[in-house]
């Protein structure tokens, strides 16, 4: 089946468990070094994830982004132990993921991006069902009422909402009461009130000490849910660190329509381009240079349409590096 879950081995003995037991918070809980992973052989060979280092610390929420192709998955999956790496080193819980899947699976949860259950089946039910594959699952009415479902146990998936459904896909993820959780794409297709409901249950998990490993494409969701996150591109990491590091040194932007014939620009802090009637200007000091801009074009008499003036953020530092001025 391929429902969003945690996965169930338990420990064999003392010692395996004693090494995955919680630990202080803020110590690495899963660590990388030179993590590649490559698909094929020879010269057909592509290496999908090419030499990263990661660490990610517990109790934090990880965002893990990435441009098209950029390896975002691959890593995942290396990182979940569903995948060997091609060289590099990988710890999760003091353990290799890969080889000691028994040990380290029942302190995971893993949400995929859909689950894999009957329609006809009721919440409670397919709930009850996954947790029968667990070592030691929470009672079934207390996941739902933890995801907001306990009002739907008795209503078949088939009937629910696609925000319900992926409550359902979390509640499977944390069935098992896991110490990390690994979300991918959890609001993918939500409206926005579903959406705000995921973040807010997101957000519980870690107020309880949840490790989360965070996959998404909405950059909000990133820059709301995420302490740290990092940046893939081409199968290496480009920027990494909470978002007021990786947007920090990054330009903000001015543009606006501009008359043909319009004089010299003023004196500018930043670069400035035209692109057929527009101008387009990036500069380290947003206030000082479009302040310069709107003198210079009141003096000149120049009417400037179209102002659009945006701080930098992640939105910006993600397509400047979507463009390849980055990678």
């Amino acid at each position: 089946m391929s429902s969003s879950a945690a996965a169930s081995a338990a420990p064999a003995t003392p010692a395996a468990a004693a090494a995955a037991a919680p630990g202080p918070a803020g110590e690495p809980i899963i660590t990388a070094h030179g993590l590649e992973r490559r698909y094929g052989h020879g010269r057909d060979a592509f290496l999908a994830v090419a030499g990263i280092d990661l660490e990610i610390r517990r109790g934090e929420l990880f965002g893990l982004l990435g441009t098209n192709g950029a390896g975002k998955t691959s890593t995942l999956e290396v990182l979940e132990g569903l995948a060997r790496p091609s060289a590099g080193t990988v710890r999760v819980l003091g353990r290799d993921p890969w080889r000691d899947r028994r040990h380290v699976r029942p302190h995971q949860g893993l949400m995929l991006q859909s689950g894999g259950f009957p329609a006809d089946l009721a919440v409670a039910e397919a709930l009850r069902m996954w947790s029968a594959t667990l070592t030691a699952a929470r009672p079934v009415g207390e996941v739902l009422e933890e995801v907001d479902l306990a009002d739907r146990a008795g209503t078949r998936i088939s009937a629910l909402s696609g925000g319900e459904v992926r409550r359902l896909d979390l509640a499977c993820a944390i069935a098992g009461g896991p110490d990390i959780l690994f979300l991918d794409e959890p609001t993918t297709g939500l409206d926005p009130e579903s959406r705000a409901r995921a973040w807010s249950l997101i957000g519980r998990l870690k107020d309880k000490g949840t490790t989360i490993v965070l996959t998404t494409h909405y950059l909000d969701e990133a820059e709301s849910l995420a302490d740290r996150l990092a940046i893939m591109h081409r199968g290496r990491i480009v920027r990494e660190g909470t978002v007021a590091e990786v947007v920090a040194g990054h330009p903000s932007t001015i543009g606006c329509a501009l008359p043909p014939a319009a004089p010299a620009l003023p004196p500018l802090h930043g670069e400035a381009r035209r692109e057929g009637e527009r101008l387009r200007v990036s500069t380290p000091h947003l206030q000082a240079d479009l302040t310069a801009l709107l003198r210079w074009a009141e003096a000149e008499r120049i009417p400037l349409t179209g102002i659009d003036a945006r701080a930098a953020s992640l939105e910006t530092v993600f397509l400047s590096i979507a463009e390849g001025e980055s990678a």
